[in-house]
């Protein structure tokens, strides 16, 4: 079994955000797309540890070094804003995520609640960096002082003028956004690819208000925060749903990713994840418990099961969309795709 595939970073420093909020810079070079995310081990006091994900807030395009930010919100949280300083070392999973746009060159808009504008700042930075494409933003918080990185996205407006527009919206003034007044705001962009993330009230009325104006489901990425159950830094040998023997039937899979088709035998009670990481393909994954959307992949032809899942929702699995970590063949042929 392919053992996971750590690294340990030295943190330069740590920035206060808000009060409630740091970010954590590391002095280290990272191979990651804007808007992905790393898995950080996180020590639990009992001399063990639990996982956590944090998004980048950096730009693989602006030559800035890679950082996460942190909103307190529980245990791993609070630790990292109470523990982590400058010479400190963190060991993370290599960046994953697939909230990442397939072009910098194309205009977006982007829906953003609280911590959720971390993975989206990546994009805009991006963006404005390495490509030529213009941005909508519409940023959702409590009050004027939870507005993360308010100086920078006030900056980076004045640099890049007509290919930057940020909304504010402050539930201090405005209330709650409601599907209704975020459809208002994003109708004069219909055209443009969308990313939403947030807390889960706000990325469901963003994605109703983006249902409302007949977005295709292809065009509609979200991102959602959750804490890991099990823990991806334990190399044991996971287990199967069965254990099967030389003569246990096998399905045909093919496989597309980065451009590559691969063919393989897949045995009825390997998960997928584990089969493509026993062949030697760097299949993308963090969590491994079906508890993130890392691996997620499309069906393109065949059936799989999924034996567990925390992040897709009824819509993504009607999309073909499944979590490679947790899915088992169901037909004698099954192609997939990464792309």
């Amino acid at each position: 079994m392919t053992e996971t595939r750590s690294l340990v970073l030295p943190v330069a420093e740590v920035v206060e955000e808000t009060s409630q909020a740091c970010s954590v810079v590391f002095d280290a070079e990272l191979d990651y797309r804007p808007g992905q995310f790393l898995t950080v081990r996180i020590p639990d006091g009992d001399g063990g540890s639990v996982a956590r994900c944090y998004s980048l807030s950096s730009s693989p395009h602006t030559g800035q070094r890679p950082q996460v930010t942190v909103k307190r919100d529980g245990y791993g949280s609070n630790w990292i804003c109470d523990n982590v300083t400058s010479g400190s070392e963190l060991e993370v999973l290599p960046p994953s995520g697939v909230f990442t746009p397939s072009s910098l060159t194309s205009d977006l808009l982007l829906f953003a609640a609280g911590s959720g504008i971390t993975p989206v700042l990546s994009i805009v930075r991006s963006v404005l960096a390495g490509g030529t494409g213009t941005i909508r933003l519409v940023y959702a918080n409590r009050d004027e002082h939870s507005v993360i990185f308010s100086g920078v996205l006030r900056e980076l407006a004045e640099a890049h003028p007509g290919r930057l527009v940020v909304t504010h919206w402050l539930e201090s003034v405005q209330g709650l956004p409601s599907a209704e007044q975020l459809t208002a705001l994003a109708a004069p962009h219909t055209e443009r690819e969308v990313f939403i993330c947030g807390p889960r009230p706000f990325m469901s009325a963003a994605t109703t208000a983006m249902k409302s104006l007949g977005k295709p489901r292809s065009a509609v990425h979200t991102e959602k925060f959750v804490s890991l159950g099990g823990n991806p830094f334990d190399t044991g040998t996971p287990k199967r749903e069965d254990e099967p023997g030389q003569d246990s039937p096998s399905s045909t899979l093919e496989v597309s990713l980065d451009g590559s088709r691969h063919e393989l035998a897949w045995p009825r009670g390997n998960k997928l994840l584990d089969l493509l990481l026993d062949n030697g393909i760097d299949a993308p994954y963090s969590c491994r418990e079906g508890q993130c959307s890392a691996c997620a992949c499309r069906i393109t032809s065949g059936e799989v099961k999924m034996l567990h899942n925390d992040v897709l929702d009824s819509e993504d699995i009607a999309d073909g969309i499944v979590l490679a970590c947790q899915s088992l063949p169901l037909t004698d042929e099954v192609s997939i795709s990464y792309e």
